[in-house]
């Protein structure tokens, strides 16, 4: 089985925030963030929570290999000191979710993560990626098998 390392798949931004952390002393902070969206797409009224598996696997499999390290020293902005840190990395907060397939609503809170300022800024890439696709996609079959009426419906996405 083919395991896929995303750790990378971030923006930079995340990065060199959590940079920014660890210099000014404040990676260690406990933070607390909310996941939520801001408007339901398409006036729908609600959504349906989905990714959480996905979320969570990246999570606890969040890990910075020597090529990403090697990769970051390249830029030439990042400490040593900090570069270090991200090899031995590894998510120590809390996630406190809603079940996989609830309905939501706007400005609900989905997921709230509680951890160290770090921690939260290099999860937060994966997570609103995972969270807004599989939740866009789950929000939007659950409307066609509505509006199906018992009818069959099939899907044969490319």
């Amino acid at each position: 089985m083919l395991v896929m390392n995303y750790t990378m798949m971030t923006d930079f931004y995340e990065l060199t925030m959590a940079n920014g952390y660890f210099l000014s002393g404040k990676k260690d902070e406990i933070v607390y963030f909310d996941l939520y969206y801001r408007d339901v797409p398409d006036n729908g009224g609600f959504a349906i929570f989905a990714g959480l598996k996905d979320i969570v696997e990246y999570i606890q499999n969040l890990k910075f290999t020597e090529e990403d390290i090697n990769f970051l020293r390249s830029k030439n902005i990042f400490s040593e000191e900090f570069l270090k840190y991200l090899k031995d990395f590894k998510f120590s907060g809390d996630i406190y979710a809603m079940p996989e397939g609830s309905v939501f609503f706007p400005s609900e809170p989905v997921m709230t993560v509680r951890a160290k300022a770090i921690e939260a800024q290099l999860i937060e890439t994966y997570v609103l990626a995972v969270f807004n696709h599989q939740s866009l996609i789950a929000t939007k079959a659950n409307r066609v098998v509505r509006a199906a009426k018992g009818r069959v419906v099939a899907e044969f996405g490319a």
